[in-house]
């Protein structure tokens, strides 16, 4: 199956967006009044859980049970979220969220090669949309076709939903595209969907188990149509970590 399509997950594979995120849940707590400090250490592990709202759900379910028990208990959670997506946004605004390496040059190199793209995430719509509007400014406009975010979704990685709805939109079958991700749930997400997988680390989920992908990078500098091509077409075999040539 020729390649078709490229999907790109966001968080930490189009940009370097994580300790943004961080602080801006810090900042959150702080304004709500809250105890609550997410650490480095502790916000690796929390990042296991996909999706912010989500994430917040679980923290406070482990530390503060009582509060999530209220019947106003998740309408909080949102509230949290919907702030922390606020001061989130303020700071990718400001520049302090920056581009991983090799990302728009791959972007461009795949338009005028007429390769598809596409977005599947779980953060919300309107995350992807500041990014688009200014780290990702660079890039032509309305260059990704389908933009598939969190509230398309009914079940977040590691679950498929989000990539299942992304192939619908494009009419391709799943080995016609490859995703390019950055942890163990965007990789078991996109394998569940039936598309090969690609990863870029980083100092985020250096620790994930990435079993399945055909391929572990640090980033993508010096990475080009003719590789992503090679390894789509390694797919057909069994799925095994390669570094690149």
């Amino acid at each position: 199956m020729t390649l078709k399509a490229v999907i790109f997950d966001v968080d930490g594979t189009l940009a370097d967006t994580e300790e943004a995120h961080r602080q801006a849940f810090n900042a959150t707590f702080k304004e709500f009044g809250l105890a609550w400090y997410w650490d480095i250490e502790l916000y690796v592990e929390l990042l296991a859980v996909a999706g912010g709202k989500e994430r917040l759900a679980h923290y406070c379910r482990c530390v503060d049970p009582a509060r999530l028990a209220k019947p106003d208990g998740m309408a909080f959670i949102e509230k949290l979220h919907e702030r922390k997506t606020r001061v989130y946004e303020r700071r990718v605004e400001m520049g302090e969220v920056p581009v991983r390496p090799g990302v728009v040059r791959l972007i461009r190199q795949l338009i005028e090669a007429d390769i598809r793209l596409a977005i599947a995430t779980t953060t919300s719509r309107a995350n992807v949309d500041v990014l688009l509007a200014t780290t990702l400014a660079d890039l032509p406009a309305n260059c990704f076709e389908v933009i598939g975010a969190g509230e398309q979704a009914n079940a977040k990685k590691p679950a498929p939903d989000i990539y299942r709805w992304v192939l619908a939109q494009l009419g391709l079958p799943g080995d016609a595209c490859l995703a390019i991700e950055d942890s163990k749930n965007g990789v078991r997400a996109a394998l569940g969907a039936g598309i090969p997988v690609l990863v870029t680390e980083n100092s985020w989920t250096g620790r994930d188990d990435f079993t399945g992908a055909i391929a572990v990078l640090p980033d993508l500098e010096g990475i080009g149509l003719a590789h992503l091509e090679r390894w789509h077409a390694q797919a057909s075999a069994p799925m095994a970590s390669h570094s690149p040539p």
